[in-house]
């Protein structure tokens, strides 16, 4: 029986007849008292994040979290949003009708993606992985039941995003890479600095506004410019600076 409301359900189903395990029963709904009872907070809190929509959308903040917080440690805030963004969604999907097979290609198309930012490949894994991405959305809901499937146009925007952030990483990565090295014993070597006193075999140099133990196989003279060969521990290799 279908009603358009309540008070329409219960003037249908007056007077009908049903059976029971304790006998027959004759409905009387007329005057009947009814309560609504509204769902907590809870239920609707519930209610809304285990929409198949959403627990997509949490699963991809998830992905982002954590992806930014592996690329620079120490971020914190976006691991903990990202991971606090995946279990939620994994609690989603364990209520819904989940394809685990399209799980794996929405994984195995970010694999992909970031990939893409190591290995030179024309593209290739760019475009396949954006490929799993999207076949792996659409079979992600193993339902055939309309409310249950992921929007399309959630699936092209997420698609979409998701390359533009591993392209924006990359393009990041690949600036940080050409930037020329201020710490460390790499940025030491060949760097250029003066002797403060004369020496022959092991004296010290200025170096960045620092006093440095050389060591040295020609002599040296007080101010003489000398380039870092070598490091020692935390003694200089040095020569002289032809260059300068």
């Amino acid at each position: 029986m279908v009603a358009a409301d309540v008070p329409a359900l219960l003037q249908a189903i007056d007077g009908r007849t049903v059976e029971l395990q304790s006998g027959t029963v004759v409905l009387d709904t007329q005057g009947i008292e009814v309560q609504l009872i509204e769902p907590d907070w809870r239920t609707r809190f519930l209610d809304v994040i285990t929409h198949p929509n959403v627990a997509y959308i949490f699963m991809f903040l998830g992905i982002y979290g954590l992806f930014f917080e592996l690329s620079n440690p120490g971020s914190i805030l976006p691991g903990v949003l990202g991971a606090i963004a995946l279990l939620l969604a994994l609690y989603a999907f364990q209520i819904l009708p989940v394809n685990y097979a399209g799980l794996a290609l929405i994984v195995v198309g970010i694999a992909f993606m970031v990939g893409e930012m190591f290995v030179p490949s024309f593209g290739v894994l760019g475009i396949g992985g954006a490929a799993a991405m999207v076949f792996g959305s659409l079979i992600l809901m193993e339902t055939e039941v309309e409310a249950l499937q992921i929007s399309l146009p959630l699936i092209g925007a997420v698609t979409v995003v998701t390359g533009l952030f591993i392209f924006a990483l990359a393009s990041l990565a690949i600036r940080q890479r050409g930037r020329p090295i201020v710490s460390g014993r790499e940025e030491m070597l060949a760097a250029v600095g003066q002797v403060s006193e004369d020496f022959d075999d092991e004296g010290f140099i200025l170096i960045h506004g620092e006093r440095w133990a050389a060591r040295t196989t020609v002599p040296l003279h007080k101010g003489q410019p000398v380039r870092v060969r070598d490091l020692d521990g935390l003694v200089l290799v040095v020569e002289p600076d032809e260059e300068n």
